[in-house]
């Protein structure tokens, strides 16, 4: 087969963290695919057909493309961050695996991305310098019951935590039940990070502990990083420093 599928990630946000490689794929496509918002990121030019769609869709968009690439089109699916956190390329080899064997002899790739939980951490500092896990707060695609209980594992083993998805309009709740949790388990005085939009010009970074934490202070494009119990602040002129120490207490 002549067609081909890149995943690829298109990072936080910034054009300029866009890896080459995935700009190389761009160029060379016939077809990109994904969700609405994502999709708008790339530009139109002659010669590409590009195929936004809602997000609750995913596995129809992984069988679209695989079934242009067995006609021959070299398809582009496109994720915000990196193509394999919370994204398309789970679900495109969820469709490969339920579809017929042909797709199988497709060349496949995924080219990774810079994620928003690293670009928010970054720009914080360090809170992700020891160990960590995401958790992806949408009850979409999984029980609200098996959230809280990753939660509360996660958080009695002292695990940094950066939370994706935190909350929609849909189910503002969810993320006041998240801090009552977290509160719960770690304590008022645990420093929280809330990063909207990093790299856009957008951005908003908000430094604060859980005790002063609020649901409204996080949406939909708003990355959340709870520290462990290492995890400090260095006061300074201009952003204070949020970091975890890679040595353990």
């Amino acid at each position: 087969m002549s067609g081909w599928i890149a995943v690829a990630g298109l990072g936080p946000g910034a054009q300029a963290l866009i890896t080459p490689e995935v700009s190389e794929a761009l160029a060379a496509a016939t077809d990109v695919i994904g969700y609405i918002p994502y999709v708008a990121r790339v530009a139109q030019r002659p010669g590409l057909t590009l195929h936004p769609s809602d997000n609750r869709v995913e596995l129809d968009r992984a069988a679209h493309a695989l079934t242009l690439a067995a006609q021959g089109a070299r398809v582009v699916i496109v994720s915000s961050g990196d193509p394999g956190v919370f994204a398309m390329a789970s679900a495109l080899f969820e469709a490969l695996e339920a579809g017929p064997p042909e797709w199988r002899a497709l060349d496949l790739r995924v080219f990774p991305g810079i994620t928003a939980m690293l670009a928010a951490a970054a720009r914080a500092g360090a809170p992700l310098g020891h160990d960590f896990c995401a958790i992806n707060l949408s009850d979409n695609l999984k029980p609200w019951p098996l959230i809280e209980r990753r939660l509360r594992l996660a958080a009695q083993a002292d695990f940094a935590m950066a939370f994706y998805n935190p909350r929609s309009k849909s189910r503002a709740e969810g993320f006041a039940r998240t801090l009552d949790i977290l509160r719960e388990e770690c304590g008022p005085d645990r420093l929280i990070l809330f990063a909207r939009a990093v790299t856009t010009p957008e951005e908003q970074l908000a430094i604060t502990t859980l005790g002063q934490a609020t649901p409204d202070m996080a949406d939909m494009r708003t990355m959340v990083i709870i520290g462990s119990s290492q995890t400090r602040l260095i006061d300074r002129p201009g952003r204070p420093i949020l970091y975890t120490p890679r040595h353990a207490a």
